[in-house]
């Protein structure tokens, strides 16, 4: 799940001086910092500053109205059916989403 826009990330990188940001398939950002020859990773602390400015990204908040929508179909098929097993399938799958929107540190 990418918990963070290109564009945010370009447009850190713009206003600081680095360039040419790429993202490596484990989800670490790197860029050229400024007057450098070898990219190296974006501090994960402008990471957590980035996130904490604009908020979840687009995967994020679908993922969020999936985990709102399911449960509240779990809700009413657990009333329909009068059984709990939609209410615990929700909440597996909604254990699962929480722990994949959990942003890794470096």
């Amino acid at each position: 799940m990418k918990h963070y826009c290109d564009e945010w990330i370009r447009e850190w990188c713009d206003a600081n001086g680095w360039t040419d940001p790429v993202m490596n398939p484990l989800n670490h950002y790197w860029a050229f910092p400024p007057g450098g020859v070898m990219p190296v990773p974006i501090p994960s602390d402008t990471l957590q500053a980035i996130k904490a400015e604009k908020g979840l990204s687009a995967q994020e908040q679908v993922w969020s109205w999936a985990m709102l929508a399911f449960g509240v179909v779990a809700i009413c098929l657990s009333y329909v059916t009068r059984s709990p097993m939609p209410l615990v399938a929700v909440f597996a799958f909604t254990a699962m989403v929480v722990a994949a929107l959990e942003v890794d540190e470096l």
